[in-house]
């Protein structure tokens, strides 16, 4: 695929301004078909362009289908203003403040348009009041970025070259910048314009330079690369919200243990994971390391056979070195095993949510899975029945064999909840019974019936 791109260089031009020039590439020499693209999206570029206006699919989902990869969602760029496509589509909402943009909803697709944008002018002067368009911090982050423009704009101010890739089913044509088409053949990310002010402007941008350098396989370009260090630490200034948000697309996209790396490289995971990574600097705890590793490494196999994944299994993982590490701390000074991992399992997630916040439903299913790892070994009388029924114990088992797999001692307690699962009741009673007496040398006290 990538050697048929290179073939496509030489393509017709046209001018964007004095250094920026359009490639347009006709149906015959790019592989992109209508039959890969979502029949939704082609609904709304359709209805947008009968009503006489531009409408291209857009980004990532050209991106992937130029590659061959199959987009998981696909997004539209068009002239018309957000209020002009939600009048088009009765399906339809405007969202967003910083960047207004409308959804047009179809079950559970969700089809994202946006209206061609220019960059922010490059001044001292910067717009004030409620109304302004370009709004930045005084950081350099863009605010708010509302300046409707042309196509030709369009392109110019998009994060990335490979993403600045426009298809329209008008004429089935593909248009981008030469730099996008030669940075796709020689397998590289590179940002659009300066790298430093893109990233002041936008600080995910360096999250999203590597997550795409990993979907697809790719280098950052070298210039694109060098700021991203010394500029790590403006992702403290994003929102913790929005920055759960993208540790999710990080790490869910099914290429989970390639971004650990990545992120590590460009020292980005300490802004994402800083208790993590502190604990994870010391040569003694190469076994979180592993563990970590692994629980990727499964995510990637779950999201390849198409089964569910959940953030609070990839979040139990990636907390477990700062959880276990201070609750074998509180046991040492005196507190007893299961009061020490729920104060260290309450305290790391505290912590980590002032940097990507973690919703409660997850916080409540992370704490299960730890707290379980101590139920785990008490299997005698009916204990092993009433957690095998525990709805998070398929979580807590993956997460006992993560621990194994990582270098972890359990006296083969894995493979007996895996042979546990696989017997019948009888069988089941009997590998109870097998067990013995409980440690200590007594059995569990039978709860006395009250008088009736």
């Amino acid at each position: 695929m990538l050697q048929a791109i290179k073939r496509l260089f030489g393509q017709a031009t046209t001018p964007v301004s004095d250094t920026v020039t359009l490639t347009h590439i006709p149906r015959e020499h790019h592989p992109i078909s209508r039959k890969d693209i979502s029949e939704n999206a082609l609904k709304v570029l359709y209805r947008l362009q009968k009503a006489n206006h531009e409408a291209y699919l857009v980004g990532g989902g050209v991106r992937d289908l130029l590659v061959g990869l199959k987009p998981k969602d696909f997004d539209v760029v068009t002239d018309a203003t957000p209020e002009q496509v939600r009048d088009l589509f009765r399906n339809s909402r405007i969202i967003g403040r910083r960047f207004k943009i409308v959804h047009v909803l179809f079950g559970r697709e969700v089809i994202e348009v946006a209206t061609y944008r220019t960059g922010a002018e490059e001044t001292d002067d910067e717009p004030s009041g409620k109304d302004a368009a370009h709004v930045r911090s005084q950081k350099g982050m863009l605010l708010r970025d509302n300046v409707y423009g042309t196509l030709e704009d369009d392109v110019i101010r998009r994060d990335f070259t490979v993403n600045a890739m426009y298809y329209t089913p008008k004429d089935f044509s593909l248009v981008t910048l030469p730099q996008s088409m030669e940075d796709i053949a020689q397998r590289l990310i590179r940002i659009m314009g300066n790298p430093e002010q893109r990233y002041r402007e936008d600080p995910v941008r360096m999250l999203r330079a590597v997550r795409f350098a990993a979907k697809l396989n790719f280098n950052i370009e070298a210039q694109t690369a060098a700021p991203i260090k010394p500029l790590g630490e403006l992702l403290e200034h994003i929102p913790a919200a929005r920055l759960f948000d993208d540790v999710l697309k990080l790490f869910m996209g099914g290429y989970a243990v390639r971004t650990y790396d990545l992120l590590h490289e460009y020292g980005l995971f300490k802004r994402l994971f800083p208790d993590t990574a502190k604990i994870l600097q010391q040569t003694d705890n190469a076994s979180y390391d592993r563990l970590i590793r692994q629980a990727l490494a499964n995510t990637n196999d779950r999201i390849a056979q198409g089964k569910p994944v959940t953030p609070a299994f990839l979040y139990a993982a990636m907390l477990w070195p700062v959880m276990h590490t201070e609750a074998t701390e509180l046991s040492a000074h005196g507190m007893p095993t299961l009061p020490a991992y729920q104060q260290a399992g309450q305290d790391a997630l505290s912590r980590q949510g002032r940097r990507t916040s973690i919703p409660k439903r997850f916080q409540i299913s992370i704490r299960e899975i730890w707290e379980m790892q101590l139920r785990l070994p008490q299997r005698h009388g009916q204990r092993a029945e009433r957690l095998v029924t525990h709805p998070r114990f398929r979580a807590a088992f993956d997460f006992l064999l993560l621990r194994e797999a990582a270098g972890e001692v359990t006296d083969g307690l894995g493979q007996w909840w895996e042979d546990y699962q696989e017997e019948h009741v009888d069988g089941r009673v009997a590998m109870v019974k097998k067990l013995g007496a409980p440690a200590g040398g007594k059995r569990p006290a039978r709860r006395r019936r009250r008088p009736q």
